[in-house]
């Protein structure tokens, strides 16, 4: 399975992030699942990318052409997918996806996040998403969608639809488990 990961590109969070990040990029690559993102070499980018690449992980980064700068992407990709726009990039990470994971990230992360889950409220083609709740980093988006679903700001299903975990092993049980099903 080829799973698109949505995250940080900044080094200077807390080390946590980091650290359990990286371990989700190993746990992908052990049990044989593809990484696709935005190239990053730093932040939970680049962390997956180190976790994934150590053991012997396919990686494909997907970046606009104007972050070929050096140190911006990481060196060791397996395929290289280089876009004109940001849009572009996205579109192309969506279109390589089997599964979507939202690694803890800002502004840029719950960009490509919300676009995958309103594709999923329009009914088009998304694999599934799961959130990876370090340290409870989404405890308070899930409390906003949760007020925003009891307000009926969306519909019902929604919220159940998209996958909550703390530990990359479950997180990637319940993203195969979407994927077979």
């Amino acid at each position: 399975m080829d799973i698109c990961l949505f995250g940080s590109a900044r080094d200077t969070v807390p080390a946590v992030y980091l650290t359990e990040t990286e371990k989700l990029g190993r746990a992908m690559a052990r049990r044989g699942h593809g990484l696709i993102f935005g190239g990053g070499a730093s932040g939970m980018m680049g962390a997956a990318a180190r976790g994934a690449h150590a053991l012997g992980g396919r990686i494909v980064t997907v970046a606009p052409d104007f972050f070929q700068k050096p140190g911006v992407l990481v060196p060791y990709a397996d395929e290289e997918i280089i876009t004109p726009t940001m849009a572009e990039r996205k579109a192309a990470m969506t279109a390589r996806a089997d599964a979507f994971i939202a690694a803890p990230g800002g502004v840029g992360t719950m960009d490509e996040l919300f676009e995958a889950v309103t594709l999923r409220s329009l009914g088009l083609p998304a694999g599934p998403l799961a959130l990876y709740n370090v340290a409870g980093f989404y405890d308070g988006l899930l409390t906003w969608l949760q007020k925003a679903r009891r307000e009926d700001f969306f519909q019902p299903g929604l919220l159940e639809a998209v996958g909550v975990f703390r530990e990359p092993e479950a997180l990637l049980d319940w993203l195969e488990d979407a994927v077979k099903s």
